[in-house]
């Protein structure tokens, strides 16, 4: 069976340059910074502690000083949020397989984790169902978790659900985790969101999403009658190569694009967009400075608040 891992390693070297990479790694790097220590515990409040350790809000619920008590952590866990159900299956802006950009984005992540040392977990699944391998670390498990993206995704497959997926999340696994999510352009619905929304208060989360195809190409170009794997429903040549109907399909897409990037912004989640495997590490990169400087901001805007007070 041919390799995944080495195949992500090759577009990397072929899309990037070595100053890129390293960009990239520090990139990556900074986004753990200042998570040396990891919460453990409260205890009672003893002569020598440091005042910025208290629970204030604990405190005032028991009576008297709580502290909080941390341990180091040396190593940090990742999990690859994959959507393998069968829209994954359908073609890409680029024209490529959503699913071997899904591949190429969760072998580039899970790489930059590996050279840090880092554990690496996989949750992927449709409606019907979810799997998890828990965080390991070394590139032999980086490359079972691509094979497993890879055979998860069939066209005849069952439909995507990524609601199923975070409410796996959020049942089942503990500790404070770097979720980073690969999936496509859908859009969330009120249990969806709300899901999204305890993923983020619970843990550090990144959305990397994959753009959908466009309409289809142009009759002239040979095309054939697309398809909606979602929805198993049929887009005519004629109907779709209609001037006005791709114009209003346009700006019906940029609109509900633009309520997805709203969505986001409103549950404070850091997301970037690709097309393809050529821009996978761009976005990469961009998803990573995006979410640390958000990462940023929120502290300082709550030091700010704290001050205020």
């Amino acid at each position: 069976m041919p390799s995944l891992l080495r195949r992500v390693k090759s577009k990397m070297f072929i899309f990037a340059h070595r100053r890129t990479l390293t960009l990239l790694d520090g990139e990556y790097g900074s986004v753990f910074k200042g998570r040396s220590l990891d919460f453990d515990e409260l205890r009672a409040y003893v002569p020598g502690d440091e005042g910025r350790d208290i629970d204030w809000k604990a405190t005032a619920r028991h009576g008297s000083p709580l502290v909080k008590r941390y341990v180091a952590v040396r190593r940090h866990s990742v999990l690859l949020l994959v959507d393998t159900g069968r829209t994954m299956a359908a073609h890409a802006l680029s024209g490529e397989p959503k699913k071997d950009i899904a591949v190429q984005a969760a072998g580039v992540l899970g790489y930059l984790a590996c050279r840090h040392g880092d554990d690496v977990g996989l949750l992927h699944g449709n409606e019907t169902t979810t799997r998890y391998v828990p965080p390991r670390s070394g590139e032999e498990h980086l490359e079972r978790l691509l094979q497993e993206v890879d055979a998860g995704v069939a066209v005849d497959g069952p439909a995507s659900s990524l609601a199923e997926q975070l409410d796996y999340v959020l049942r089942y696994l503990k500790g404070r985790l770097l979720v980073i999510a690969v999936a496509d352009e859908f859009m969330p619905d009120s249990r969806t969101e709300g899901l999204m929304r305890r993923l983020r208060a619970r843990h550090e989360v990144l959305w990397l999403t994959v753009r959908d195809a466009n309409l289809t190409p142009v009759a002239d170009k040979g095309a054939t009658n697309s398809k909606d794997l979602g929805t198993g429903q049929g887009i005519p040549i004629p109907l779709a190569a209609d001037g006005k109907v791709r114009a209003a399909y346009e700006a019906a897409m940029a609109e509900r694009g633009e309520h997805r990037s709203s969505l986001f912004r409103r549950l404070g989640i850091a997301e970037e967009q690709t097309s393809g495997s050529a821009d996978v590490l761009p976005a990469v990169f961009a998803l990573l400075e995006k979410h640390r400087s958000g990462a940023t901001t929120a502290r300082g805007t709550a030091r700010g608040g704290h001050r205020a007070g």
